[in-house]
């Protein structure tokens, strides 16, 4: 996979494009961190890719969640309970 700063779009940018149809993928960098991946498309499968894009997105911030709530501790039947009990009394 290559890399390619923002800089690098304007200046270099056909190498950019070169690398993305012989690779299929690069990514941008600022500063240097990675903040865009670009994913060649030529196939016309644009739905296709943004579907198994976000689905992998959506994967990694549930596994973020369950890291976390792992280190937090996780709440037994009864706390649950209680927790549930509190907030309707509240209504």
């Amino acid at each position: 996979m290559e890399f390619y700063t923002v800089r690098d779009m304007r200046t270099t940018s056909k190498a950019l494009w070169n690398s993305l149809a012989t690779d299929g993928s690069v990514v941008i960098t600022n500063n240097g961190k990675p903040i865009t991946l670009m994913l060649d498309i030529s196939d016309g499968s644009l739905e296709e890719t943004l579907k198994a894009v976000r689905q992998a997105k959506a994967m990694i911030a549930f596994n973020t969640m369950r890291e976390r709530a792992a280190l937090n501790g996780f709440m037994t039947d009864a706390e649950i309970e209680a927790e549930i009990a509190a907030a309707r009394s509240e209504e």
